[in-house]
């Protein structure tokens, strides 16, 4: 019998098989496509919900007008002795601030009969009269002269310019009346109130839950700055320098295998469980200060040292092993061999490791809560290196102790606050991009 033949098959057709293979293709592509785009999507929703509810925090609203300062009321001694004016009280200097607003009130033609005078002085913040306390005090030679002073309107007024306070709600409001939003139109409109950008957010200290539209950033982003400046010098030379030793020195035994595990085992670590480390080593045992950026950033190095090793030790083992024997048959020695040729040739992949886990650090705000940096810290920290021992604030724990707040002003300032703090993300990781750019070598 002849044999049947099958039919002679040719790879230019495309059969039903192929046909399978090529629609699997197609279907893991738009899979892809789908998981990135829903990705970019939240990505896009967060961004804007963050943005769209932060960026009016870096606008205030100010009442603008010429105060003149009174001699025997802030200073009763007449001897313009710092010392003797600092014991005149922000009451005296709220007093002075609302005769100038009355004043300034009946010189624009706006009539305040329908209100009563403590509403129009309601209209003022509580922080305004320690700002022209401030403002006498480092110039007593000011007294007796008339100045031209900016200070913070109310946060309701400033939430009614921004959209979130109106006359519907104020009638239901007791902090605020439409009586006093119709005044503060009035005063808008004839240059006594205006809205402009608030540098006091950035550079101001936190404020107390009676004057949100005073709250700043100023000690949370000094204190953030402190800690990933201790944790740049602890981190780096350490898990560096592990991984030089782990990698290209350290036996192959069991106590380097076990070394190896316990690193990979931390990098998993919640991190809570390093604040409370933290809370029983550095501050009951070695006695360091609560709330002090050094505590929070010897915390944040114990975080941050898996996160560099694991990274630095992938990158010196990508390095090719050409590159060491060419090295040591040129009559180099073992250390030379790394520190001048296995080193420079890794140091991109160190730096994106150091960069990540820096990252990763500013936005640490369990661990901070645990060895008290969420206290309520007005003073700015000194200079370094006391600075470094002195109590201060976060931007995690800033934005963690806003959303705490009942003022929805507050609520504001936390997501301009998330804004900041995406700002000094987004610099970090730029100066990554810069690094491994410039320390990139080819081979």
């Amino acid at each position: 019998m002849t044999p049947v033949q099958s039919p002679r098959r040719s790879l230019l057709t495309v059969d039903a098989r192929t046909r399978r293979r090529n629609a699997a293709e197609t279907r893991f592509r738009a899979y892809g496509i789908i998981a990135v785009s829903l990705a970019m999507l939240a990505l896009a929703v967060l961004l804007y919900s963050v943005f769209s509810n932060g960026i009016s925090a870096f606008r205030q609203t100010f009442i603008v007008m010429d105060i003149t300062l009174d001699s025997a009321a802030l200073d009763p001694t007449g001897q313009r002795d710092p010392a003797a004016m600092a014991k005149v009280t922000t009451i005296g200097y709220g007093k002075q601030i609302e005769a100038a607003l009355v004043h300034a009130l009946e010189a624009k033609g706006i009539s305040s009969a329908e209100i009563s005078a403590k509403d129009v002085s309601a209209l003022i913040s509580k922080e305004s009269p320690a700002q022209l306390r401030n403002i006498v005090l480092a110039n007593p030679a000011l007294l007796g002269s008339t100045i031209h002073f900016r200070g913070y309107a109310n946060a309701r007024i400033d939430g009614y310019f921004k959209g979130r306070v109106s006359m519907e709600s104020a009638v239901r409001d007791s902090n605020i009346s439409p009586a006093q939003l119709q005044l503060a139109d009035k005063m808008r409109a004839t240059g006594l109130m205006e809205v402009g950008f608030n540098w006091g957010f950035l550079t101001g200290p936190d404020a107390s839950e009676l004057r949100p539209e005073a709250a700043g950033l100023g000690v949370a982003i000094l204190g953030s700055l402190y800690m990933m400046l201790i944790v740049l010098v602890l981190a780096l030379p350490i898990g560096v320098a592990a991984s030089i030793y782990l990698e290209e020195f350290a036996p192959q035994n069991r106590w380097t295998d076990l070394i190896e595990v316990n690193i990979a085992n931390l990098a998993a670590v919640p991190s809570i469980v390093f604040g409370i480390l933290g809370l029983a080593l550095f501050i009951n045992f070695a006695g360091l200060p609560q709330s002090a950026p050094v505590v929070g950033a010897l915390v944040l190095t114990l975080i941050t040292l898996p996160r560099i090793i694991i990274p630095a030790r992938a990158s010196l083992k990508s390095v090719p092993p050409s590159i060491r024997d060419a090295a040591l048959a040129v009559g180099a020695s073992k250390m030379q061999t790394v520190l001048h040729h296995v080193l420079p040739l890794a140091m991109p992949g160190i730096l994106t490791g150091l960069i990540i886990g820096l990252a990763q650090a500013l936005g640490e705000t369990a661990p901070l809560l645990l060895i008290g940096m969420v206290a309520f810290v007005r003073d700015f920290p000194a200079a370094p290196p006391e600075g470094f021992f002195d109590p201060a604030s976060a931007l995690p724990v800033q934005v963690y102790n806003w959303t705490q707040r009942a003022d929805p002003a507050f609520a504001e300032r936390a997501s301009g606050a998330i804004i900041v703090l995406l700002v000094f993300l987004l610099v970090i990781n730029s100066v990554a991009i810069v690094l491994r750019r410039r320390f990139e070598r080819r081979w």
